[in-house]
C-alpha cells in the first residue's frame, strides 16, 4: 500500500506473500514462472516491493505472466530508482507502457 503522500508505507511483506495472495485469488503461477520471478528479482538486484509492483503491473497489463515483459519492467523501474506510486505511474506513462 502507498501512503497518502505517495510514499511507500508497505506494499506487501514479501514477494512470497504477494504470490500467495495471487494464488488465493485463483491466479496460479507455475513453479517455472515463480522461479523466473525470483531469478529476475535477483538478476536486477530489485527490492521486494519493486518486484511485487513489477509483477502486479505485468499481470494487469498483459493479462497473464510474461517473463520478458516482467524482467524488462523490473529493470526500468529499478534503473529509475522509483520510490513512490506516482513515480511508477510517471515512468510507465513516459515509456508508453501505461
Amino acid at each position: 500500500m502507498f501512503g497518502s503522500r505517495g510514499s511507500i508505507v508497505k506494499y506487501y511483506q514479501s514477494l512470497a506473500d504477494y504470490i500467495e495472495k495471487l494464488w488465493d485469488k485463483g491466479f496460479k503461477l507455475t513453479d517455472e514462472q515463480v522461479r523466473f520471478i525470483y531469478f529476475a528479482k535477483k538478476y536486477t538486484n530489485a527490492d521486494e516491493w519493486l518486484a511485487c509492483i513489477a509483477l502486479e503491473k505485468t499481470l494487469k497489463l498483459k493479462f497473464s505472466f510474461n517473463g520478458s515483459f516482467y524482467i524488462s519492467l523490473l529493470e526500468v523501474l529499478n534503473e529509475h530508482q522509483v520510490k513512490t506510486k506516482q513515480e511508477v505511474i510517471r515512468i510507465l506513462k513516459q515509456k508508453g507502457i501505461f
